[in-house]
């Protein structure tokens, strides 16, 4: 029981302040709790695909593919693929973690998993369409002319200024990610 309490105490800490609020402002507690399970159901309805295409890729991909097109030697390949999978993405930013954590343990260079973060938050295909629809085509094509560059000039930045034992920190965790 000690245990379960210690894991989930964050949980716990912020149902009980939660449940104080509701106490004080109904109003203000009721609209709180009906954001967190409308979160909790949007999580619920994305999370289980992003596992199934993680185990699927797992599963299918070997670690030396990976390597191939993304891994340290893939240079201009990899940044194009690493662009190409985190726009056709879909969903929202937390699912695109899981997903880094697997490429990772599959050896995909870090600026490519930088790159491919990126892409999922800036660059998605339906966002894109979205932008060209109410924004207007020089609106969406000024942006994403922007977005490209600066992405990899980031993930670049990132990777240089990370130092090799920080970076190699991130690879040990991500092997744990199953645990």
């Amino acid at each position: 029981m000690k245990k379960i309490v210690k894991r989930y105490r964050v949980f716990l800490i912020v149902l009980a302040i939660m449940l104080v609020i509701t106490l004080f402002n109904y109003d203000l507690g009721i609209n709180a709790f009906g954001v967190t399970g409308y979160s909790l159901k949007e999580m619920i309805l994305v999370i289980p695909p992003v596992f199934v295409l993680l185990g699927l890729l797992d599963i299918w991909v070997p670690r030396e593919t990976m390597i191939k097109y993304m891994g340290e030697g893939s240079g201009l390949k990899g940044i194009i693929l690493a662009f190409f999978i985190g726009s056709a993405a879909a969903g929202p930013l937390y699912g695109a973690f899981p997903i880094a954590a697997v490429f990772m343990k599959k050896g995909v260079k870090f600026s490519n998993i930088m790159i491919f973060i990126g892409a999922w938050s800036t660059t998605k295909i339906p966002m894109f369409l979205f932008e060209m629809a109410s924004m207007g085509a020089k609106f969406a094509i000024t942006r994403l002319l922007i977005d490209i560059p600066g992405i990899i000039i980031i993930a670049f930045i990132l990777s240089a200024v990370m130092k090799e034992d920080e970076i190699k920190k991130i690879y040990e965790s991500a092997e744990h990610f199953d645990d």
